[in-house]
């Protein structure tokens, strides 16, 4: 007489209500726990710094947690995610999921919000709205107020914003970042919520995207044949439009117009595997500039290890620039570079 089969344990449903008095920090903190340290660790890497520390707090505070419930929990995380389409948000199923739970006035009010400048924080946002924008705004408030908002941005963003105030206003608000106390919470909390009500949600409902600027970011992506053709094919269906989307593309060979303060900087910052391999498929001039900002030494092994890949495909060369201009792009946004420099370096070096 055969055995009766087993149903395996993973295969089981757990019922929900084990899981249904669990916040999400709860579930995503006994989740971590359940995966194993290795595991954990890769995924803590890919979260905001406010994320890592609101399940650490929640997973400090789990305590014993039953087998019934980890499992729930692990269950409950394949049963959402083992579908092969995946999951798809934009901003059209985010605003109709929201106007089923929430008031029109609040829907219309995060939406704002989201719409606006990307970033976590308030002060993440204000770091990717441009200059200009942030500059005429800012001529309308108090200089203390404007200082305390100079003073949480990055520097090199600070300094544009500053370049463009009028003088009399730009001095007085220096002043008072010189002299500023330590700013209070109630104070950052009130200039947050002025910010977020009179200055982000109204940038979300105005602005949008310029359409140059994502057509710029999708030709840095091509591969360079992918590039070649359908910049040629757009420039002769309109050149005006082709100039201006390549006014605001970055390229590696661009790296020539950067001075030599901001290529010491990325030299230390790039990947040294991909290096070799991205200035076999570039000018001369880049990389003598490359190794301009090494010492003899270093400059002499790249050298080699360029000398020692032999032919490559262009691909993946292309490649090998792409994650460096990434890279490059990265340290733009954080300020700690100017994309708009120009070190003078646009000359053939014989």
């Amino acid at each position: 007489m055969a055995e009766p089969a087993v149903t395996p344990l993973a295969d089981a449903a757990p019922p929900p209500s084990v899981t249904v008095h669990l916040s999400g920090r709860q579930k995503a903190a006994i989740l971590m726990l359940a995966v194993g340290r290795d595991r954990s660790a890769k995924l803590l890497k890919q979260l905001h710094e406010d994320e890592i520390r609101d399940i650490s707090v929640t997973m400090a505070g789990l305590g014993l947690v039953r087998a019934d419930i980890v499992e729930a929990v692990c269950h409950e995380f394949t049963r959402n995610f083992e579908s092969s389409d995946g999951l798809v948000g934009t901003y059209e199923t985010t605003e109709e999921m929201l106007r089923k739970a929430l008031p029109e006035e609040q829907v219309e009010k995060i939406m704002d919000e989201i719409r606006g400048p990307a970033g976590r924080t308030m002060w993440d946002k204000l770091g990717n709205v441009q200059e200009t924008v942030l500059a005429n705004y800012l001529r309308n408030e108090y200089p203390q107020t404007a200082a305390v908002i100079l003073s949480r941005l990055q520097p090199a963003h600070a300094a544009r914003i500053f370049a463009l105030l009028p003088e009399d206003y730009a001095t007085d608000v220096m002043m008072r970042v010189l002299h500023m106390e330590t700013v209070q919470r109630e104070v950052l909390d009130s200039v947050e919520a002025t910010l977020r009500s009179e200055f982000i949600s109204s940038l979300g409902r105005s602005s949008k995207r310029n359409s140059y600027e994502l057509l710029a970011e999708v030709f840095n992506n091509f591969d360079r044949k992918t590039e070649t053709r359908l910049m040629a094919s757009m420039d002769k269906r309109n050149h005006e439009d082709m100039e201006k989307v390549k006014a605001l593309m970055f390229t590696f060979e661009d790296i020539k117009r950067l001075p030599h303060v901001s290529l010491m900087r990325i030299v230390n910052e790039v990947n040294r595997e991909k290096l070799p391999l991205a200035l076999k498929g570039a000018s001369e001039t880049v990389r003598k500039m490359f190794l301009q900002c090494m010492s003899k030494r270093a400059g002499n092994i790249l050298l080699e290890e360029i000398e020692a890949l032999g032919p490559v495909r262009v691909k993946d060369a292309d490649a090998a620039q792409t994650e460096i201009v990434a890279t490059i792009k990265n340290m733009a946004n954080a300020g700690e570079i100017d994309l708009a420099e120009n070190g003078g370096n646009d000359e053939i070096i014989p």
